[in-house]
């Protein structure tokens, strides 16, 4: 049985740098401005861009095994994974399925790792002393022996019209001039004072424009409220898809499909459509906005970002932490010790009371 996906030579570990190809501009169809492979529309006369279909692989359906070229051991394999390492030589293999044979979506676009597994440790053992400072000694040898594996995430990323009807009350501030009395030193007075006061009318319109740039997470693994805190990436550095740039890397398949992504992104882009309406409307305030907004022209990427996955176990319980490949953001949740603040803030209590006994003794 021959394998799809073949050991790179050399492979570009997680130690090295990827070799970016050149990627050459495409023109529009309708107007002819030059584009790059990541616009989704035109930016001079906002034409839906299509890019090419990506060369075909040499692909098979799946199996269960595959046998290392290296070595010849036995590696397992599974639908949700698409990059190897032989377990006993080190060597690396990217399998690329085609899709007509599973019936999944192959990866379009994949932005590379900037930072080094080395570099990510050292980020990660800065960020969680600066959260868990006080942390017992077991606690901090758990963190420094933490696994920490490069992973190639899959995400959705999607470009749409959104047209938007909206209806509010919009408020006008004026301002008048009214006369008050009041007792000042005992004496009835007569003041004035300045009153704000508010002018409604009804307002409706329309509202429209492209949107796009919200990454979905398409892997359990790292949830969409991690991958909010990891954002943003530089998606100006991504290239075409090619197997080769996952050698040496792990990598996910999705298990999230694009028409949930895509529900979770239009969700997205109506709470942020209402905020463009919002800051679009005339006038000083407003009231009873409520904004209907349609999709139309859609397109999606399916893309591989790079994320780094720290974990850990501490008193019976797993703790993971993620980074952000390209930038060094990280997010997660790490526990809080305040056992020991409590016996400091004990020991200061104490040490106050007695300060305050003694100088009660000493001036009483």
């Amino acid at each position: 049985m021959k394998k799809s996906g073949v050991p790179t030579s050399p492979p570009p570990g997680p130690q090295a740098k990827t070799p970016w190809p050149r990627v050459e501009t495409e023109a529009c169809a309708r107007c002819g401005a030059p584009l790059e492979p990541a616009d989704r529309f035109c930016p001079a006369c906002g034409a839906v861009h299509q890019p090419p279909s990506l060369p075909t692989q040499a692909r098979r359906a799946f199996q269960e095994t595959i046998t290392c070229d290296n070595c010849g051991a036995t590696l397992h394999i599974r639908p949700d994974q698409r990059s190897y390492t032989c377990e006993y030589c080190g060597s690396t293999y990217v399998l690329d399925f085609a899709p007509e044979l599973t019936g999944r979506q192959a990866p379009e676009f994949v932005l590379g790792f900037a930072i080094s597994p080395n570099e990510a440790r050292q980020l990660f053992l800065k960020w969680m002393e600066r959260r868990v400072g006080s942390a017992p000694a077991a606690f901090r040898e758990a963190v420094r022996r933490a696994d920490i594996r490069g992973v190639y995430i899959p995400f959705w990323s999607f470009s749409m019209l959104a047209e938007s009807q909206w209806q509010a009350t919009i408020g006008e501030y004026w301002y008048r001039t009214e006369t008050y009395t009041t007792y000042q030193n005992g004496k009835l007075v007569t003041k004035t004072r300045t009153v704000r006061e508010t002018e409604w009318w009804p307002l409706a319109g329309k509202y429209h424009q492209y949107v796009s740039g919200y990454l979905v997470s398409a892997s359990r693994n790292v949830p969409q409220q991690v991958a909010d805190r990891l954002i943003p990436f530089h998606l100006a550095g991504l290239r075409r898809y090619d197997p080769a740039y996952l050698a040496g890397w792990a990598c996910e398949e999705y298990v999230v499909d694009r028409p949930e992504a895509e529900s979770r992104c239009k969700e997205y882009f109506r709470q942020y459509q209402e905020q463009c309406v919002a800051a679009f409307l005339p006038g000083d305030t407003y009231r009873g906005l409520v904004v209907d907004t349609q999709f139309s022209q859609e397109a999606s990427d399916l893309i591989l970002l790079p994320i780094y996955v720290m974990r850990f176990d501490y008193a019976g319980k797993t703790y993971r932490v993620w980074m952000n490949g390209q930038t060094g953001a990280i997010a997660g949740e790490v526990p809080r010790f305040w056992g020991r603040w409590i016996i400091v803030g004990l020991i200061v209590l104490a040490a106050l009371l007695a300060l305050g006994f003694l100088v009660t003794r000493l001036w009483g």
